[in-house]
């Protein structure tokens, strides 16, 4: 059975990207349904050079978490607004230097699933996914 009636004010709304370079990108940042907005994974990227930052593990998170504050920004929220992270690690002994940084951007502390998988996106040491409440 697919996921095709939804109530009114649940429909999803796929908001194209706030980045240029990203119009094609065959996903969405962010996804509305109702006042819950999910949005996609983000890495350590620059998005003005479209390279990941250097520094490793630390400098990734920090610009992951970046990233993620600029797309909710977009939608008139912040990282208080976040209610669930699932965090991919390339490497799982780099988890304590990000947690070092993760804990600093959310003192609320969301639910959060965090993991280790070799072959991250563009090469990347950290990618966070999150969710989102309004």
């Amino acid at each position: 059975m697919g996921c095709t009636n939804f109530d009114k004010g649940n429909i999803p709304v796929f908001h194209p990207s706030h980045e240029p370079k990203k119009e094609h990108a065959p996903f969405s940042d962010i996804v509305e349904v109702g006042n819950t907005y999910y949005l996609s994974g983000q890495v350590g990227m620059d998005h003005t050079t479209r390279r990941l930052v250097a520094g490793g593990i630390t400098s990734e998170t920090k610009q992951a978490l970046e990233n993620i504050k600029e797309v909710l920004d977009q939608h008139q929220m912040d990282l208080g607004n976040v209610v669930k992270c699932t965090v991919i690690l390339n490497d799982i002994n780099d988890f304590s230097a990000f947690n070092e940084v993760y804990k600093i951007y959310f003192p609320q502390k969301p639910a959060r699933t965090t993991f280790a998988a070799k072959g991250l996106a563009v090469g990347a040491k950290v990618e966070i996914e999150c969710i989102a409440v309004k």
